[in-house]
C-alpha cells in the first residue's frame, strides 16, 4: 500500500527555469518588433497579424511595448507566447517556438513590402498663402468694434451699474453686449450658441466678421435710441410733482 510513496518525485524546477528564460527572451525579442511596428504605423498602440504555413501570429503593442503575442496554429488551441499573465506551459511554448522563426520572417517580409513605397512621392509643395493681411484687416475691424462697445459699456456703467447686459434685435438676430464697469466683456450675436464678435478668448473668424460687421452701425444706432429714450424719460421727471 505504500509503494507509490516510496517512488521519487521528479522535480520541475529545471524545466520551469528553462521555460521562464525562453519566455523572457521571446518577450524581449517581440518587444523589439512591437517598437518597430509602432514607429512604422505612427501610433502608440495597435496590432498586426502575420501568417505562416503553420498558423498565424498576432502581436498587440501599446506605448511601444508588446502587450501579447498569440500563436493560432492551424490545428489545436491558441497559445499566448507573451501575455500579461503567466507564461505558457512548456509543451505549448515548445510547439509555438517551432514556428517562431517563420513568424519573424513573415514580419521581415511585411516590412520589406514597404520598400520604395515613398520613392516617387514629391516633397516639393506649393507655397502656402500668408493670412497676415487678412488677419490684420480682421483685427482692425474688431478693434473698432471693441472701441465703440467700450464706449457703450462706459455709458451703461454710469447709468445701470457695475455690470450687466444690453440686448436688442438687429435684422432678426439677437445682439447682446455684456459689460463690467466701463469695459465690454463680450458682444455676442445669435443667442447662447451664437458668434462672439468680442470675447476674452480671441477674435472671431474673418468670415463671421465680414458677415456681421455691416450690422454693427445698426446695433450702435439702436443703443443710441435706447439712451435717447432714457434721457427723455428722465427729462419728464420733476421734483415739483413730488
Amino acid at each position: 500500500m505504500t509503494e507509490g510513496l516510496e517512488t521519487d518525485v521528479e522535480e520541475t524546477d529545471e524545466i520551469a527555469e528553462r521555460r521562464d528564460e525562453l519566455a523572457a527572451r521571446v518577450r524581449a525579442h517581440a518587444g523589439e518588433i512591437a517598437r518597430e511596428l509602432a514607429v512604422l504605423q505612427g501610433g502608440d498602440y495597435g496590432q498586426e497579424t502575420f501568417n505562416t504555413d503553420a498558423g498565424s501570429w498576432t502581436l498587440k503593442y501599446e506605448a511601444g511595448d508588446v502587450q501579447y503575442l498569440r500563436f493560432d496554429p492551424k490545428s489545436g488551441s491558441e497559445i499566448y507566447v507573451v501575455s500579461s499573465k503567466q507564461p505558457p506551459e512548456p509543451e505549448p511554448l515548445e510547439r509555438a517556438m517551432a514556428d517562431y522563426g517563420a513568424f519573424v520572417e513573415a514580419y521581415n517580409e511585411y516590412v520589406r513590402s514597404f520598400d520604395g513605397m515613398l520613392t516617387d512621392v514629391t516633397d516639393e509643395f506649393p507655397e502656402a498663402e500668408s493670412t497676415a493681411e487678412l488677419v490684420a484687416e480682421r483685427d482692425r475691424i474688431v478693434d473698432r468694434i471693441r472701441d465703440v462697445c467700450n464706449a457703450m459699456a462706459s455709458q451703461l456703467h454710469r447709468y445701470d451699474g457695475e455690470y450687466g447686459t444690453y440686448s436688442t434685435t438687429i435684422s432678426g438676430t439677437r445682439w447682446e453686449l455684456k459689460w463690467e464697469e466701463d469695459r465690454a466683456s463680450y458682444l455676442r450675436v445669435g443667442g447662447s450658441d451664437g458668434v462672439y464678435l468680442l470675447s476674452q478668448y480671441g477674435p472671431p473668424p474673418a468670415p463671421e466678421v465680414r458677415r456681421l460687421a455691416d450690422d454693427v452701425p445698426a446695433f450702435v444706432a439702436d443703443f443710441n435710441d435706447h439712451v435717447a429714450d432714457l434721457e427723455a424719460d428722465l427729462e419728464g421727471v420733476s421734483f415739483d410733482d413730488i
